[in-house]
């Protein structure tokens, strides 16, 4: 069978089926067409020295770029990162959704999926010098509109979206929660929640979530992390995983800390899933990017191959997208080529704490849909030169 694209030689981490190994991974039609040795096909990419993993999925970005004040270009992070897909977290809610549809996702090579934001008008009023928490006012809370927009673009909205806090909702308290809930339960959709300083406390939001709703910026300080002052992990949290409920890290300006993430993880909870948070106010740092996120987990001492599983397959599951995430035959033809690089390497959190850290990951290749995009102006090719 003649294959569109082969990358050959690369070191193959796939954790949705247990592979790590040099091989070749063949594309044809859009799709993954075959794993194995000796494959050959149109255009061959040499990635020998490189790691190749399904395509990654950043599970918390904001990419209407244009049609809001934090939003990102999504195809310039999705090359500078290496990511196929770019999930947006409520950038948009049911008021200006289809703009977000024509201008930007439909025009876009890097696959934009969407937690629709219960908010009329989505996170509006996010900038450097412009901050208004959208849930502050219950008035723009739109519950029957999102349902409708929810149910006309089934294809690219996969959750909805809240966002809780002293900052998020203010006054409304844990009120847009309610509302969100009931949205997601008519539609039968996931919920992501963001918490940010309480009111209300980490403990009262996650304690309201269902099994497959996610709670992102998981790994956040305090006040309102998710430890107690002696470093031990709330009991509200345990109860929430062994529930069902999903935590996601949502890295951003303001929801990593080292100290929580030293704390969690010496206790064995590791994030289900690892994202940036991608906006404007963070791109050029603390957060930068998808493979700089990850990057901090290899300082913490978490597996490449659990790394990269919180960032394909696990992040699919929760998107319940199964062609996403996996190199199985027939998956969608995304990859992620990634370089892990050997040096000293300092990585901030939101406080400004910085680790030095020995390795980092580099974007280094991305294919999507069967179509070799590289990094920026990097080629797959080029990358493994």
């Amino acid at each position: 069978m003649p294959y569109d694209l082969v990358l050959k030689n690369g070191r193959v981490i796939d954790p949705s089926q247990g592979i790590d190994r040099i091989t070749d991974v063949a594309f044809a039609g859009g799709k993954v067409a075959a794993l194995g040795d000796g494959l050959s096909g149109a255009q061959e990419r040499n990635v020998s020295g490189l790691i190749v993993t399904p395509g990654l999925i950043d599970l918390h970005t904001h990419v209407y770029w244009g049609g809001t004040s934090l939003g990102v270009d999504p195809d310039a992070f999705a090359r500078k990162s290496a990511v196929s897909t770019c999930v947006d977290t409520g950038s948009a809610g049911p008021g200006n959704f289809p703009g977000f549809r024509k201008h930007v996702i439909e025009r876009s090579t890097a696959r934009i999926l969407v937690y629709l934001h219960i908010s009329f008008a989505g996170i509006y009023g996010f900038a450097k010098n412009i901050m208004i928490g959208e849930g502050h006012d219950m008035r723009l809370l739109a519950g029957r509109e999102a349902v409708e927009v929810i149910n006309a673009n089934r294809d690219v909205i996969i959750g909805v979206k809240v966002r809780i806090g002293r900052h998020a909702s203010g006054p409304a308290g844990i009120q847009p929660l309610d509302v969100a809930l009931q949205v997601a339960d008519e539609t039968g959709l996931p919920l992501m929640a963001h918490i940010d300083e309480p009111p209300p406390s980490y403990e009262a939001v996650v304690s309201r979530l269902r099994a497959g709703d996610v709670l992102t910026h998981c790994f956040r300080p305090f006040p309102n992390a998710p430890v107690d002052g002696a470093g031990k992990i709330k009991p509200e949290i345990l109860e929430a995983r062994q529930r069902g409920v999903l935590f996601d890290i949502g890295h951003g300006m303001g929801s990593f800390s080292w100290k929580t993430a030293r704390a969690m993880m010496a206790q064995g909870f590791l994030p289900d899933t690892i994202s940036s948070d991608v906006h404007a106010l963070c791109i050029e740092g603390p957060a930068y990017d998808q493979v700089t996120t990850l990057s901090k987990f290899l300082a913490l001492g978490m597996s490449i191959n659990d790394i990269i599983a919180a960032s394909t397959i696990n992040a699919a599951k929760a998107l319940q997208r199964p062609e996403l995430g996996t190199f199985k035959i027939g998956s969608a033809g995304d990859a992620s080529v990634l370089e892990l690089r050997n040096g000293a390497f300092s990585l901030e959190d939101t406080r400004g704490e910085i680790v030095v850290a020995p390795e980092r990951i580099f974007a280094a290749g991305l294919v999507i849909a069967g179509q070799d995009i590289g990094t920026d102006d990097q080629t797959l090719a080029a990358a493994a030169e």
